[in-house]
């Protein structure tokens, strides 16, 4: 009975949405073909590949950079437990945006002599490279702790150094256990990357929502935003598809 209720308030519902929206106006505004026309090829070419080209390199930043932070994390050195902790703390709580002016804003300020090689690509690379580094750093010491001790037991039997057997031994069985959630990161990073508008890219640096919203400005027309959207569901959704078979394999290997 309960069921049956619940697929009657649906029914109800999109048939509400059908009846009362204004298709002729969403189209216009969101699928008018000839403003999607002018998106191409340099949605492609330009902020799709520079959109990639950012989530990439920040990805590879954060992963280093977060793998450090965890060793630290994890070091039987009190102050570098204590400056991962505080790195980690800090980096979290703070919004990504802030992060981006920071690097954009703040960096030049305080260091005048300071230059990021890379330009605009460097910043980014930065900028969320800082951010992803803070939970990667988590993610990697939780890899890391679930390897069983026996690993890093045997490893030193056999004459390893404890650097020689983490590198060799723990942390290669870590990052396959880590690999499902590293994948997510990713996909927020990806998200993330739309944060380069704060920076101020030039033309030939700017990525999808800075894109879209460029040229829906120039069209007064919000079809440009909504083929970024789409843009950005034809990247997310497959990774995230990836990330849920990822996970159930690793759940049936265990």
């Amino acid at each position: 009975m309960l069921r049956g209720a619940q697929y009657v308030v649906l029914a109800a519902a999109v048939i509400a949405v059908v009846v009362l929206a204004d298709w002729h106006q969403l189209q216009q505004q969101f699928l008018e073909l000839s403003v999607a026309k002018r998106m191409f090829p340099d949605l492609l070419t330009v902020a799709l590949t520079n959109t990639v080209a950012y989530t990439l390199s920040g990805f590879g930043v954060g992963l280093v950079l977060g793998l450090i932070v965890a060793l630290m994390r994890l070091s039987s050195v009190a102050p570098y437990r204590w400056l991962a902790s505080f790195y980690i703390e800090v980096f979290r709580g703070l919004p990504a945006l802030l992060i981006f002016i920071f690097i954009g804003v703040g960096v030049p300020l305080a260091f005048p002599g300071l230059a990021i090689p890379g330009g605009a690509y460097g910043q980014v690379a930065v900028a969320l490279g800082l951010v992803a580094a803070a939970y990667m750093a988590e993610t990697i010491r939780a890899g890391i702790q679930a390897v069983p001790r026996g690993q890093m037991e045997a490893a030193r039997t056999l004459g390893m150094s404890h650097a020689r057997a983490m590198w060799s031994i723990v942390i290669p069985q870590a990052f396959r256990i880590i690999v499902p959630p590293l994948t997510n990161e990713l996909v927020l990073l990806f998200k993330d990357s739309s944060l380069v508008l704060f920076l101020g890219v030039s033309l030939q640096t700017r990525e999808l929502t800075k894109f879209g919203r460029d040229l829906a400005s120039e069209t007064a027309n919000t079809t440009p935003i909504f083929v970024a959207g789409l843009c950005y569901l034809l990247i997310t959704v497959p990774l995230g598809y990836v990330v849920r078979r990822l996970e159930a394999g690793h759940a049936k290997a265990r």
